[in-house]
């Protein structure tokens, strides 16, 4: 018989208490392991290329894949950490693995926007000879790679953590079409300016989606308040419970993604219908605010 750790009893949940999880388990590995198998393969069928025909777009957008493929492992890697249950050193658990992966996704992000768009700025002035039949033709492979790994990743549609991914994929998917465009245009007109422009453009688009993921992952990592909860509002419902005098010390976060927690002092009339009282939170909380893991403390007036 295996022996339990000395802290699994402290993290047990008993009756009357919340019935979340300290780590994820709903989200399949599988999906993060197909999408960053895809996106590698291609990036080296596409480094191999850009040698072949002298292409320096081909190859920079390699360097992107391989961002990309990083990007991929190690949100696979902070999905299985995800999943370790709490310890005596994590009591919490590992649920922040997710969001702290995509904030790092998101910076990387952002670092090779800013270097895509400083490339694109010098080529207006020195236009890189660019062979357009052969970025034509890996631009396509490149777009139906790009559209299988989207929509493998579109299926989880609850962690930030892939969401954050999928924003890297995007990213590529929109430089497959302006590489295909691109490659087009330089095959049969010669007018090299059209690189720079299509990549600015596509700068822009990602630069939003990027701007989305950094912000939903740093409000969960500073342990913001709930989208979804207005704070004021469950500060003034708590006090007009019944036996409750005052709240204060109150605090409102996000445990892991979709799971918010709630503790506090609060002032009662009568520590003896305490437990009284505190049913009646605890049901207000859960159907007002859907809010079930709450720690509070009693206290008499000062």
């Amino acid at each position: 018989m295996t022996k339990a750790h000395p802290s699994t009893h402290l993290h047990a949940h008993k009756k009357g208490d919340a019935q979340h999880l300290h780590f994820r388990e709903d989200h399949s590995k599988a999906i993060l392991l197909i999408a960053l198998l895809l996106t590698f393969t291609f990036a080296g069928i596409e480094v191999v290329a850009g040698f072949w025909s002298n292409s320096l777009a081909l190859i920079s957008d390699a360097g992107h894949m391989v961002t990309d493929a990083a990007a991929l492992g190690l949100a696979l890697l902070a999905q299985i950490i995800a999943k370790r249950p709490p310890s005596a050193k994590h009591s919490f658990g590992f649920g922040r693995a997710e969001s702290l992966a995509a904030f790092i996704n998101g910076l990387a992000m952002l670092l090779l926007v800013v270097w895509i768009a400083y490339e694109a700025l010098t080529r207006f002035k020195d236009p890189h000879e660019v062979q357009g039949q052969t970025v034509t033709i890996v631009a396509i492979i490149g777009l139906i790679i790009n559209l299988v790994v989207a929509w493998v990743l579109s299926r989880d549609k609850k962690s930030v953590n892939t969401k954050a991914a999928l924003v890297h994929v995007m990213g590529d998917l929109l430089g497959s079409v302006a590489a295909l465009i691109a490659g087009v245009v330089i095959q049969y007109t010669g007018w090299m300016q059209i690189d720079p422009i299509l990549s600015l453009f596509v700068c822009f688009l990602v630069l939003r989606s990027t701007a989305d993921v950094l912000r939903e992952s740093y409000h969960f990592l500073m342990e913001g308040v709930p989208h979804n909860i207005d704070y004021i509002l469950v500060g003034q419902d708590l006090a007009k419970v019944p036996g409750v005098l005052s709240v204060h010390d109150l605090h409102v976060w996000e445990m892991t993604p979709g799971h918010p927690a709630l503790i506090g002092h609060v002032e009662v009339r009568d520590l003896q219908d305490w437990p009284i009282t505190l049913e009646r939170i605890n049901k207000m909380l859960r159907e007002k605010h859907d809010i079930d893991h709450v720690t509070l403390q009693p206290e008499m007036p000062s």
